[in-house]
């Protein structure tokens, strides 16, 4: 029984990983947290566009990094002193408040391959695969996967039908404020919206944005062009210029 047991743990993993492996050049269609919500809601559809990380407002990635994870350029997956950190945390206010620490790598795995929730078994996969993202993706893909993935609202999936939903803008003209405003409600996207935003996160926008504004995204985003590798890339490309993108009108956002 028990070897039976530990034989299909380590064909799940297995599978898990050669998953993993692929989605390096192939986009996920859809993703476990899309999956989860769609049984939830009862409802199987959602707005998800993906696009290359060149067609994302470098003012978008600045905000999502100074929000969610400032070291997202120099730890490799896992930033131990901030789980550290959030774990004494959490110890002192005995779960009457909660901290998380989870990296946009980490965030990464759990959003496209694992489940929401808090569990041992859930935060040991989510921190492995952070591992092998790093090993196998680079931050220029987890990134670009990441910022395409992520819950934006009810049925919203990345920044490209986010952008469009809240401001009437493709993710490349997102502007300063309106990133700020996005990277403020990643915590909780169906509780709080960025154009309806409650004083908490307006607060909470002007501090990303002074922030973002330090955060410099090296090698991450080409002028002019993206990676010739991505998968986001080559899908912008088969699809043409006819987007529909340059005409989108523009909507003022609430800031404070």
């Amino acid at each position: 029984m028990i070897v039976a047991l530990v034989r299909w743990v380590v064909r799940a993993v297995g599978a898990l990983l050669l998953v993993v492996i692929a989605c390096r050049f192939v986009n996920p269609p859809v993703t476990s947290l899309m999956v989860i919500r769609a049984v939830e809601t009862r409802a199987p559809t959602w707005a998800r566009q993906p696009v290359a990380l060149h067609a994302v407002s470098p003012a978008l990635l600045r905000a999502v990094i100074a929000a969610e994870d400032g070291r997202f350029l120099v730890h490799h997956g896992v930033d131990w002193g901030a789980l550290e950190r959030a774990r004494e945390y959490n110890e002192r206010w005995n779960g009457r408040r909660l901290r998380g620490a989870g990296t946009i790598t980490m965030q990464c795995a759990r959003t496209v391959f694992l489940w929401p929730g808090r569990s041992y078994v859930r935060k040991a996969l989510e921190i492995g695969l952070a591992y092998v993202l790093e090993l196998t993706w680079g931050k220029r893909r987890i990134l670009e996967v990441y910022v395409n993935s992520v819950e934006w609202g009810d049925r919203v999936y990345g920044v490209e039908a986010a952008a469009r939903r809240y401001f009437g803008v493709p993710a490349a003209r997102l502007d300063a404020q309106q990133s700020a405003l996005l990277a403020a409600v990643l915590p909780n996207p169906r509780r709080w919206s960025p154009v309806a935003p409650t004083p908490y996160i307006r607060a909470r926008a002007s501090i990303i944005a002074t922030r973002a504004a330090r955060v410099g995204l090296g090698r991450l985003v080409r002028a002019g062009g993206g990676s010739a590798s991505s998968p986001f890339a080559s899908a912008g490309r088969a699809r043409g210029r006819g987007g529909g993108a340059r005409g989108a009108p523009r909507t003022r956002s609430t800031w404070g």
